[in-house]
C-alpha cells in the first residue's frame, strides 16, 4: 500500500480518539519484543556489524554509525508519490531529519526521530506555508499527498510522517527497528505512534526505556524494557503538549513537560514513580510559568531552562534551580512544586524586550562547579514579533528591523548560590562567556513616535569571544554533554541554508563561509581556559546543520545530527546526503590541563594545533 494512504487510515482514528480527555495505557502484547532486522527507512554505516566481544579500536575521527535513507519517492509539488524506492519515476527522498530524542542504557542506544523538521518549523514557527522547492529540499505544506488524503490536516502539518524508534548495540554494532514492536503490538498502540509528531525525549532509568512526542491529542510515551528489549506499552498524558529531556539525579529520573499546546499553560517536571510492570507513573514535582527545555543535576539539585510559547507577550525564558533533593524525603515531591527560584532570564542580557520573548535556552549542563547554558534564536523569528507589534513598511518587514532583530547564540555559566539557595534573580554570579557586550534595542517614542534602533549595552562583557564562537549563524546552543572532564558544546549552524539570504540578514551576521557550513562542536577543556573547536563542518557531512541530541559513555560521544536536506539522496554527486545521522566520536588520550581526558581531535589534528578560542 502506498505509503500516504497507510498515514491517512491512521491518521483518521487518531484525530477522532484525540478529542478524547486521555487514551488509556495500553500493556504490550506478551510476544510482542522484536530482534527485527532494519527496515527500508535507513542505512548503515560501510562498515559491516562488529562480531560478539569487544569492539575493535575505534578511529580516531567521527564514525557513521547509522544514518536514515530514502522512503518515499517524490515527482514534484502537489503530485501523487510514485512507488519505491527505488524510484523508476521522481527522486528519492528521505523524510526522517533529526535524531530528535536519545539516550543511553549500558551499551544500548535508543533514540527515536523527527521527519521535516525545518518544513515544520518554517511552517508553524514563522507561518511559511507556500510551498517551496530548490535542489536540497521540498515542503509541499498544503499541496502534499498526506493533506489530500485528510483535508482536514492544517497546511504546516502536510511533510509530517510518522516517526522511527531505534536501538543501536554500541558493543556490536547491531541496530533494531523498534517502530515496529510498537506498530505490531496492538491498534491503539500503532495510532499512538502514528499520530506522533516525533519522539523529541528519551530517558532510562530502572531498567526501562522512555520515549515521547507531541502528538494531536496530548504527550504520546513509549515504554522498552531496556534489557530485554521487551516492548512494554503506550499511553497518552493528554494534559501535556511537548517535552524535550529527561535527566536521572540522586537515584530518580525526572523529565521536563509544557503544559497544554505549545506550552501555553506553562511547564511542569514530573517524577517518574513506574516500574517495568507500569512504566507510566508520574508525580508533579514543579509548577513554573513556561514549559520546560533542558534539564539536568547541578551540586545537589534540578536545574532546568524554560521555553518561549508562541503569541504569549511577556513570557521571557528563564534559568530555574529546584530545592534541594537532600531536604525532606529523597528527592523532589509533589510538596517541591511551588519552591523552585528563577537565577536569570533572558531580558537581564537583551536589551529589546520584544526579542528577549524570542529567546529560546537550550543547552544545559553542570561543569567545574558551574551552570553553563546557551541560547536559541529561530531566524526572523524576532523579526516577526518586531512587525507584530510595531507594524510593517509598505506591507513587508522593515529591513532595518530585519538587520537590527537577528541574534547570534550566546553562552552564559552561573555560580556562588548560597547554602539555602538564595537563588532570587540577581543574587547568582552569571558571566557571559561568548557574546555581545551591546545589541540593538528599538526605541518606539524615539523621532516623535516614529521610534530608533540604537546600539545598547547587554550589561556584560564576553569573557572568551563574540557570540556563536565568532560565527554569526551559530543560532542555536543545542545540547552540552560533559565527557572524559571536558564540556562539549553542540551547535546548530544556518549559514548553508542562510548563504542566500537577503541583504538585512547580511548586514547583521555577515556573509555566510562556505568553509564553515554544517554544526559546530565545541569543548571546554578547562572552566578557566576558553573553549576550543572539535570539529565545525558537521562532523563529516557539512548538510548535518545541527547536533540536536548528545550522550557519552567512558570511551566515546555518541551524537544525533539534525540533517533536514530531503532531496539530496544522490550518492554519485558531490554532495552529501541529507537525513538524520547517529555518529560515534572517541574521546582522546589524557588532558593533563584539567584533571581527566580532554576532546576528540578530528583525524590529522592533535591539542597543539588547536585553532583559536573563536572564530572559525
Amino acid at each position: 500500500m502506498d505509503r500516504t494512504q497507510i498515514f491517512a487510515r491512521s491518521l483518521l482514528p487518531a484525530a477522532i480518539l484525540a478529542t478524547m480527555p486521555l487514551l488509556a495505557t495500553v500493556p504490550a502484547a506478551a510476544d510482542s519484543s522484536s530482534v527485527g532486522t532494519v527496515g527500508p527507512t535507513l542505512a548503515f554505516a560501510d562498515q559491516p556489524p562488529m562480531s560478539d566481544g569487544p569492539s575493535a579500536r575505534a578511529p580516531a575521527g567521527p564514525e557513521l554509525l547509522a544514518k536514515a535513507a530514502p522512503d518515499e519517492c517524490f515527482a514534484g509539488i502537489g503530485k501523487p508519490y510514485p512507488p519505491g524506492p527505488p524510484c523508476g519515476v521522481g527522486v528519492p527522498k528521505v523524510n526522517q531529519s533529526y535524531v530528535w530524542g536519545l539516550t543511553r542504557s549500558d551499551d544500548q542506544l535508543w533514540f527515536g526521530t523527527a521527519p521535516n523538521v525545518h518544513c515544520l518549523t518554517l511552517g508553524k514557527g514563522l507561518k511559511l506555508t507556500k510551498p517551496i522547492q530548490n535542489d536540497d529540499y521540498v515542503c509541499e505544506y498544503g499541496e502534499s499527498q498526506l493533506r489530500k488524503q485528510i483535508p482536514f490536516l492544517p497546511a504546516v502539518g502536510g511533510d509530517w510522517r510518522p516517526p522511527d524508534v531505534f536501538r543501536y548495540d554500541t558493543r556490536t554494532g547491531q541496530l533494531t527497528d523498534k517502530g515496529g514492536d510498537i506498530a505490531n503490538a496492538s491498534v491503539l498502540d500503532r495510532l499512538r505512534l502514528n499520530s506522533t509528531i516525533g519522539i523529541r525525549a528519551a530517558g532510562s532509568h530502572q531498567g526501562v526505556v522512555l520515549l515521547g512526542g507531541p502528538s494531536l491529542g496530548g504527550l504520546n510515551l513509549f515504554a522498552f524494557d531496556s534489557e530485554s528489549g521487551r516492548y512494554l506499552g503506550s499511553t497518552t498524558l493528554s494534559r501535556y503538549g511537548n517535552i524535550r529531556n529527561f535527566v536521572v539525579a540522586d537515584g530518580a529520573l525526572y523529565a521536563g513537560v509544557g503544559v497544554g499546546l505549545d506550552g501555553l499553560g506553562g511547564g511542569e517536571v514530573l517524577r517518574w514513580t513506574g516500574t517495568k510492570d507500569a512504566p507510566f507513573g508520574f508525580s508533579v514535582v514543579a509548577d513554573l510559568p513556561g514549559q520546560v527545555a533542558d534539564i539536568t543535576s547541578h551540586q545537589g539539585r534540578i536545574a532546568l531552562i524554560t521555553w518561549p510559547s508562541a503569541g504569549v507577550q511577556g513570557r521571557v525564558p528563564g534559568v530555574w534551580l529546584s530545592p534541594r533533593l537532600a531536604d525532606g524525603e529523597p528527592g523532589l515531591t509533589p510538596a517541591d512544586a511551588d519552591g523552585w527560584s528563577r537565577i536569570w532570564n533572558a531580558a537581564q542580557y537583551e536589551p529589546d524586550p520584544v526579542v528577549a520573548e524570542t529567546y529560546g535556552l537550550g543547552g544545559l549542563a553542570s561543569y567545574g562547579g558551574y551552570l553553563y547554558w546557551g541560547t536559541m534564536h529561530v531566524p526572523l523569528k524576532a523579526t516577526q514579533a518586531h512587525t507584530k507589534r510595531y507594524g510593517t513598511t509598505r506591507g513587508q518587514a522593515d529591513p532595518v528591523a530585519v538587520q537590527n532583530t537577528q541574534r547570534t547564540a550566546s553562552v552564559f555559566r552561573a555560580a556562588d548560590f548560597d547554602a539555602d539557595c538564595g537563588c532570587e534573580e540577581g543574587k547568582a554570579s552569571v558571566e557571559l562567556l561568548y557574546g555581545e557586550s551591546k545589541l540593538p534595542a528599538f526605541d518606539p517614542e524615539a523621532n516623535n513616535g516614529a521610534g530608533e534602533w540604537r546600539l545598547t549595552p547587554t550589561g556584560y562583557t564576553p569573557r572568551f569571544g563574540a557570540a556563536g564562537f565568532g560565527n554569526g549563524y551559530n543560532n542555536y546552543i543545542w545540547k552540552m554533554v560533559v565527557a572524559g572532564g571536558s564540556l562539549y558544546v553542540g551547535t546548530m549552524d544556518w549559514s548553508y541554508l542562510g548563504r542566500a539570504s537577503g541583504s538585512g540578514v547580511r548586514a547583521a551576521l555577515g556573509a555566510a563561509d562556505a568553509t564553515s557550513y554544517g554544526a559546530d562542536l565545541w569543548a571546554f577543556d578547562n572552566p578557566n581556559e576558553p573553549a576550543k573547536p572539535v570539529d565545525t563542518t558537521g562532523l563529516g557531512n557539512y548538510l548535518n546543520y545541527g547536533i540536536r541530541t548528545m550522550v557519552a559513555d567512558d570511551s566515546n560521544i555518541y551524537l544525533g545530527m539534525a540533517n533536514p536536506m530531503n532531496l539530496r539522496t544522490d550518492k554519485q554527486d558531490d554532495v552529501p546526503e541529507g537525513g538524520w545521522e547517529l555518529i560515534r566520536l572517541p574521546l582522546a588520550t589524557s588532558n593533563p590541563s584539567y584533571g581527566g581526558k580532554g576532546r576528540p581531535l578530528p583525524p590529522g589534528s592533535d591539542a597543539s594545533g588547536a585553532a583559536p578560542a573563536y572564530g572559525k
